[in-house]
């Protein structure tokens, strides 16, 4: 579904109930939806679980003041039918986790930006003053995306020829990766994924037949349950691999470079309750993440045939053994 159509679902069926009438019941049962990656995977659902844990901390309790609505974004039947499940009990509150928000409307949405930037999209004026109905924490995405790009472009300066995997959650994030190869002279490769369940085969594939030498694997949430598949046949073609998470790290990837997740998501959790206890939206910054995490896997480098330089290594923040 296009990101108009979502906003519009988001933002009109929140009409139905403003904020005033709203406050009134948070001495009863908050009602929360959320919107994330499936929860059949251990990553997501673990994360989930940190942000519970942040809320009950903060005295909302899942089955005491607090009601729970998880919807997956990356459920078959589309964000669609999920949003329309999701806002048909009238929530207090929508956390969108790695999700297209929107800022119409009048539900609150606290917002963990992962693969999209809310300014730019329009869904916050400015991170200082977001206005509107919505906030949440950010990292810049599409700067992370460069900046991956460099540090697989100092790891392996005698490979010049990198493969993109993305999908249309990541397109944002692949045209920034694109724009730093090009300044690195790289020769880029995309692997568009289409279509779910996406057929990580013929994208290696495609791969092996562009001669690709590196790997950069994007954010979206319909590739953490292929995790183990992707590290799988990247390994099996000994290519050096970049994520966003290091748990695709511990899982067997090679690299990755991002922010720290599970602060973001309990950082959600903290907007979360001071809206719920009725601070508006607005007048909560949009928080922006400022530690990131370079972790390496030197089991996975001699299993690929690969060094990796002491350069990058000093760097890293964990080198796996």
């Amino acid at each position: 579904m296009k990101r108009r159509a979502f906003i519009t679902l988001l933002g009109g069926a929140a009409v139905a109930w403003p904020l005033a009438a709203r406050a009134q019941q948070f001495g009863k049962i908050a009602r929360v939806g959320f919107l994330g990656p499936s929860l059949n995977s251990p990553q997501p659902m673990a994360l989930y679980q940190a942000l519970l844990a942040q809320l009950r901390e903060l005295g909302f309790i899942e089955g005491q003041n607090l009601s729970a609505d998880y919807r997956g974004l990356d459920d078959p039947r589309g964000p669609f039918v999920n949003a329309m499940d999701l806002t048909r009990p009238q929530p207090d509150l929508i956390v969108a986790l790695q999700a297209v928000v929107s800022a119409s409307g009048f539900v609150p949405i606290v917002f963990v930006a992962v693969n999209f930037d809310p300014l730019a999209r329009g869904y916050v004026a400015s991170i200082a003053r977001p206005g509107g109905n919505i906030t949440g924490v950010v990292f810049q995405q599409l700067e992370l995306a460069q900046k991956q790009v460099e540090l697989l472009a100092q790891a392996f300066p005698e490979r010049n020829r990198l493969a993109v995997l993305f999908d249309a959650q990541s397109t944002d994030q692949f045209n920034a990766a694109e724009r730093a190869a090009k300044l690195l002279t790289l020769q880029i490769q995309p692997l568009k994924l289409e279509n779910p369940p996406y057929d990580l085969n013929a994208a290696f594939r495609q791969a092996q037949m562009g001669a690709a030498q590196i790997v950069l694997v994007l954010s979206s949430p319909w590739f953490i349950p292929h995790m183990p598949r992707i590290i799988e046949i990247a390994t099996a073609n000994r290519l050096p691999t970049m994520f966003i998470n290091k748990d695709f790290v511990l899982a067997g990837g090679l690299m990755s470079y991002g922010a720290d997740f599970t602060t973001m998501w309990r950082r959600a959790a903290d907007y979360a309750a001071k809206v719920l206890k009725g601070t508006k939206p607005a007048d909560l910054p949009v928080e922006q993440a400022t530690k990131f995490l370079l972790t390496v896997n030197l089991k996975t480098a001699r299993a690929i045939g690969t060094e990796l330089p002491t350069s990058i290594l000093l760097r890293a923040d964990e080198v796996i053994e």
